[in-house]
Formats: structure tokens, C-alpha cells, sequence
């Protein structure tokens, strides 16, 4: 039974990838710093489902505090470590930077040390990048090839640090690494900041929901138990042989969807469960020009982590967000 280390157990990825890896009898050790970036009763609800597995342990800590988390890794000494902390969110990077430096920044290195000083027992570190790291780059599908040097939000600027930073230690440690760039994950239980979740909210209190750049961005939106699969599949695989055990792949759906099409869909289903009427709808929705920090499409090109790990995609948008309703609705008491 191997031993995994999660960052961000509570989170929305974090949860879903610690139940995986505890289903395939790994002995997984959840840490999560519990912070109020959001709802706590939602964290607190992926948590209580995760401490009912037999093989689940959970230490609450904080990634910045290098002690903590050095003492964590001797305790349980795991043979990955899969980082997934990070305080998330391209808008909220614009008004408090100050929260990025402190989890994304001196936390990650904190992960790079533990595993640095844990050589004898860690044999890879996987870690959460993220499409942001594209910025404005027009050339679409994105690989892992195109240039990642103009980032257009701070959060997008400490993803791409994450990577040189990983890099640096790879190349000087020989720590085995996987940095995976996440493409738009959603689903049941995810974060209330997102899209699909805030518009979901929104419509049902007949509040108005803003579409920038007029409706027509387009997102490579990944369906929660598709993104697990795929960092299982790292967690499981080897990195290739090289002259620096480092490897950083796309993990997305490749299949970029007009956010008009992807708010249609969610409104199907909205009403197919009778939590709005369809005539009220069209006048909430609002169009709005490009906002400080966006992009216009993200779309992976998913080539290299296919041929390497036999990874395929497979939820449809609409059967994703279909299973985001029906949880939305048990989690809320809304039957009817």
C-alpha cells in the first residue's frame, strides 16, 4: 500500500483525488489549511466524506509554514506527494496578491524543500499548473510547447514561477516531477467562484449573470472525475527518462465550449428541474465587453499526456453538468 501526500484535501480537486487514490488502496495523508476563501461548510462536506475511508488521514496545516510541514512529511514519510494547495482564483489575484505570494509562492517552495529533504523515501512529486499560464496566446489547441511568458493575472504569473520553480529542483535534486496545467475543471461540489456555480446561484435567486466579451469566450471545460483519472494516472506512471526528471502536460477535455452555448445548457437543466422559468430567463442574462485578466478561449491540446499515459476524456458537458445539478439540488434541499 503506497503512501500519498495530498495538498488541498478539502478542495474541490484535492477531495475528489484523495477518494480515488484511497478507492485503489493507496494509504493517502490529507493536509488542507481550511481557510475562508470560500464557504468552510462546503470544505468541511468533501472532508467529512473523505474521513469515512478507513485509509484517509487528514492534518490540518498551512503549506506556508515550513516546520508544519516538514514535521508532516517525517511522520508519514509518503512515496508521493501530490500538490494540489493553492490559492485559486485569476480575479481575486487582481485585488489581493498578497494571499498568492503566501500560498502559491512560499507554500510551493515548501513542498519543493519537504520533497528535497525527503529524497529517501519520496520517489515523485506531481503538482497542480494551470492553462492560465498561457495568458493571451492566440494559438489554439495550447501545447506544452508554445510559449508561456506573458501572463495576464498574477495567479497566472505564480503558476508559471511554480514551474520554473519545480524545474530548478528537479534538475539540482533529481526530484522525479509532473507539473499538470488544468484546463476549467467543474462539476459536483466544486467551487462556488466559478462560473457554473455562480450563474447556477444566480439564476435561481432571478439575479442577473454577466457574460464577458459579450458570451463569446470559449473554455476546454473538464469534468471533475476526468482531471482525477488523470492525475491518477501520473501519480501511477513514471516520468521519462531525461537528463531532468521533469515533465509538465496539458490535462484538459479538448473540447473548447462558446460560454452562450455552455449557459444554454446550464439553463436546460435548470429548468428541466423546474428551479427557474424559461421565459424569465433571457433577462438576466447580461452582456459584457473583456474584463482585466481574462482570455478568450483555452483549449488543450492533449497529444502528449495521451500518448504517454493512454488518457482519454470522456464526459459530455451536458452529463457533467447534470450531475452538478443533482448534487446542487440534494446539497441545498431544493427537491420539489
Amino acid at each position: 500500500m503506497k503512501r500519498l501526500l495530498v495538498t488541498g484535501a478539502a478542495g474541490f480537486i484535492g477531495s475528489n483525488v484523495c477518494r480515488l487514490l484511497a478507492s485503489e488502496e493507496n494509504y493517502v495523508i490529507g493536509i488542507d489549511n481550511m481557510n475562508s476563501y470560500y464557504d468552510l461548510d462546503l470544505k468541511q462536506y468533501r472532508l467529512r466524506h473523505l474521513q469515512a475511508l478507513p485509509n484517509f488521514t487528514f492534518r490540518k496545516l498551512d503549506i506556508s509554514n515550513k516546520e508544519a510541514m516538514m514535521a508532516v512529511m517525517e511522520e508519514f514519510r509518503p512515496t508521493v506527494v501530490i500538490h494540489l494547495a493553492a490559492q485559486a482564483g485569476v480575479r481575486y489575484s487582481i485585488d489581493c496578491p498578497d494571499a498568492y505570494m503566501h500560498s502559491n509562492m512560499t507554500g510551493f517552495f515548501n513542498i519543493l524543500e519537504a520533497c528535497r529533504y525527503g529524497k529517501d523515501y519520496v520517489e515523485k512529486l506531481v503538482f497542480a499548473s494551470s492553462s492560465s499560464v498561457y495568458g493571451a496566446n492566440t494559438k489554439v489547441p495550447y501545447a506544452e510547447s508554445d510559449p508561456v511568458d506573458q501572463p495576464v493575472s498574477f495567479y497566472a504569473a505564480t503558476k508559471k514561477s511554480n514551474e520554473l520553480m519545480a524545474f530548478a529542483y528537479a534538475k539540482l535534486y533529481k526530484i522525479p516531477t509532473i507539473g499538470l496545467r488544468f484546463f476549467t475543471v467543474y462539476g459536483p461540489a466544486g467551487r462556488p467562484d466559478m462560473a457554473y456555480y455562480k450563474f447556477t446561484n444566480r439564476l435561481i435567486n432571478k439575479e442577473k449573470i454577466r457574460l464577458y466579451n459579450y458570451g463569446h469566450c470559449k473554455r476546454d471545460f473538464t469534468y471533475i472525475d476526468d482531471i482525477s483519472k488523470g492525475i491518477a494516472l501520473a501519480v501511477k506512471g513514471s516520468v521519462p527518462v531525461q537528463d531532468v526528471p521533469y515533465e509538465i502536460y496539458n490535462l484538459g477535455n479538448h473540447q473548447p465550449v462558446d460560454l452562450l452555448e455552455f449557459v444554454q445548457t446550464l439553463i436546460s437543466l435548470l429548468v428541466e428541474h423546474h428551479l427557474v422559468e424559461k421565459e424569465e430567463v433571457d433577462s438576466l442574462i447580461e452582456l459584457a465587453p473583456m474584463q482585466p485578466g481574462d482570455v478568450v478561449e483555452t483549449y488543450a491540446d492533449m497529444t502528449k499526456f495521451a500518448n504517454q499515459y493512454h488518457y482519454h476524456p470522456h464526459t459530455e458537458l451536458k452529463d457533467g453538468l447534470r450531475c452538478f445539478m443533482e448534487w446542487y439540488i440534494d446539497y441545498y434541499g431544493l427537491h420539489k
